[in-house]
């Protein structure tokens, strides 16, 4: 069994597969101070609450945007699970070139996306990909045709934005983020709520459409992250929501680093 964990700005992803099927997943918010030991008596107690057995964990695979994070992960994998996790970082097999004008500059959630969509909904409709990843930014990866990341477009994520306005401008309050009932909003909160969410749908669609225009209509479109479920069913520029995409790609990548690889991959 394996232990993938997708360290993000907002959230901590963690899933556990048996051979290739995920068994269990948790989301959990970001908490940036953190001990090694903190995090390893979540873990424990996940594990405890789902029945599943912490020994049987053979290998550990972990993505992180999250520095102060990283170092304190791998020190609780070491200490609760015996295992060294792979981080997907550097000189680490992903088996998919990034044509990135500086490579290292990709973040590896965004790499581990594209491997995870390209395998899943990409090669075998022969078609390039692109992946929206609604997180703390909104960021739109495009994956070519023959499996190349080529680069993409990075937003303020609609939570950000939402903070943004409270902040900002004195007489507006703090709203949540979800669908209105219509988009001309009747008060404050309405049109606020109608700007945040049917405003993220427009700027989904206008950046889908132009990024097709670039790979081609035929290129299939992904979403996933946190408010994937929120934004994506309200518009048809995304045709699938993947909310483990994260989780997928880092089982594919640990997959290749053992030596399993995957087809096409290299």
């Amino acid at each position: 069994m394996l232990l993938a964990i997708d360290i993000g700005n907002t959230n901590i992803v963690l899933g556990v597969f048996d051979e290739d099927r995920l068994v269990q997943s948790w989301r959990l918010s970001t908490e940036r101070q953190r001990t090694a030991d903190e995090l390893g008596i979540w873990v424990c107690q996940l594990f405890e609450h789902r029945r599943l057995d912490l020994a049987a964990i053979s290998g550990v695979v972990m993505a992180s945007v999250v520095p102060q994070l990283t170092g304190t992960t791998v020190k609780m994998a070491e200490r609760y699970l015996g295992r060294e996790p792979l981080v997907v970082e550097g000189r680490i097999r992903t088996g998919m070139p990034v044509l990135y004008d500086a490579p290292t500059d990709v973040g590896a959630d965004r790499i581990v996306n594209g491997v995870a969509a390209f395998e899943r909904y990409g090669r075998p409709a022969g078609k390039a990909v692109i992946v929206v990843d609604f997180g703390t930014a909104t960021t739109f990866d495009a994956i070519s045709q023959a499996g190349e990341y080529l680069g993409g477009v990075i937003c303020p994520g609609v939570q950000i934005s939402a903070d943004a306005l409270f902040e900002r401008a004195a007489r507006l309050p703090r709203v949540d983020v979800r669908r209105p009932s219509a988009v001309i909003g009747r008060s404050t909160v309405g049109s606020m709520q109608s700007g945040l969410y049917f405003g993220y749908v427009g700027l989904v669609e206008g950046l889908v459409t132009r990024m097709r225009a670039e790979l081609g209509a035929s290129a299939a479109c992904v979403a996933t992250g946190g408010l994937a479920e929120l934004i994506g069913p309200e518009t048809a520029a995304i045709e699938v929501i993947d909310r483990d995409l994260t989780l997928h790609g880092l089982r594919m990548i640990w997959a290749m680093n053992q030596g399993e690889g995957l087809p096409g991959l290299r």
